[in-house]
């Protein structure tokens, strides 16, 4: 466990570790649904395990991404509090399955998912806000990129500030009829696409780190709730995301407008999480390029999980070995 020491000799307590935990236990419950076809019974499944689990973090947490309102969603609610109440006082950003659909019809890359930044920091899309438009890439490239720019200028910034040809690059695109346009500028310019089913948290983090070259920058439209969590990870790792508020159709645009929200605003990765300390955690549940997913045994189950913080710009990658008790409940 990473420690770190103040002037005062105090130990430092490295919240993420915690954090690991949570995201272990939601993949392991839901990891049972895999392939069974039941979104409802994969999310439930998650959800219960996650609030268990992070009711013994120490923390004083408010979750400001969550499962929905307090009366959609019974537990793990925007504005519910979380932890055992001690401090440190923080937002909490949960998504216990990112890729429901993923792990329900047993397609890889579903991931358990948390994050925390102090009190105050993390942005909560005002109501009607469901949508972002987005890019994201890595630290090389932080500098290089801008939402408002055509897509071929900012793949040739990209290139350029990876000492590479456009043709080197591979964008991921979630696989949606709106993106056709995008898709249709991106192959124009030369670059190579990977579609991708679901879960654009995964593939955002992807984009960001230094050490991983399967993706280059992660471009389209997504879930609002899923660019906090994205930049949260991002702001450990040190990369950048941009996003701007896209709405579904001229209804909503016009009535976010007259609630006064700025649909040209651009979101940066300060402005989607703007604490110092920012912790990050995921679990595979099913197997995909990020991380393994859960593997079950007669004895118990194996986990891989990766976690992140910003104050050290750490990331450590965690395989854990879960043993039943002898109740032959899991763990």
């Amino acid at each position: 466990m990473e420690e770190r020491f103040e002037q005062s000799g105090t130990r430092e307590r490295n919240l993420g570790m915690e954090l690991i935990r949570v995201t272990e236990a939601a993949a392991l419950s839901a990891g049972r649904w895999m392939g069974k076809g039941n979104k409802e019974m994969v999310d439930q499944a998650a959800v219960d395990a996650m609030r268990h689990a992070v009711d013994g973090v120490d923390m004083d947490g408010v979750v400001v991404i969550g499962e929905g309102e307090k009366d959609e969603a019974p537990m793990l609610y925007i504005g519910e509090h979380v932890g055992n109440g001690h401090k440190p006082e923080v937002d909490v950003a949960v998504d216990p399955v990112d890729g429901t659909r993923l792990l329900a019809l047993g397609l890889p890359g579903a991931l358990a998912v948390v994050a925390t930044a102090e009190r105050g920091t993390m942005y909560s899309a005002p109501p009607g806000v469901f949508y972002m438009e987005k890019i994201a890439v890595g630290p090389a490239m932080r500098n290089a990129i801008d939402i408002n720019a055509p897509v071929a200028v900012n793949l040739d910034r990209i290139a350029r500030a990876r000492e590479a040809r456009i043709d080197d690059l591979t964008v991921a695109i979630l696989d949606r009829p709106r993106h056709s346009e995008i898709i249709r500028q991106v192959r124009e310019v030369g670059a190579r696409i990977r579609l991708i089913g679901d879960g654009d948290v995964a593939a955002a983090i992807q984009a960001a780190m230094e050490d991983y070259r399967g993706i280059d920058v992660l471009l389209g439209i997504g879930g609002a709730p899923e660019a906090v969590l994205a930049a949260a990870a991002i702001k450990c790792i040190g990369g950048e995301i941009q996003c701007k508020i896209w709405p579904r159709n001229d209804q909503e645009r016009e009535k976010l407008k007259a609630d006064g929200i700025d649909l040209s605003q651009v979101y940066r990765t300060d402005d989607l999480v703007k604490g110092n300390d920012v912790a990050f955690a995921a679990t595979g549940i099913t197997t995909g390029e990020l991380l393994d997913g859960v593997q079950y045994f007669g004895w118990g189950a194996r986990t891989s999980s990766v976690m992140m913080r910003s104050r050290s710009g750490t990331v450590r990658y965690i395989q854990a070995r879960h043993k039943w008790r002898k109740s032959s409940q899991a763990q």
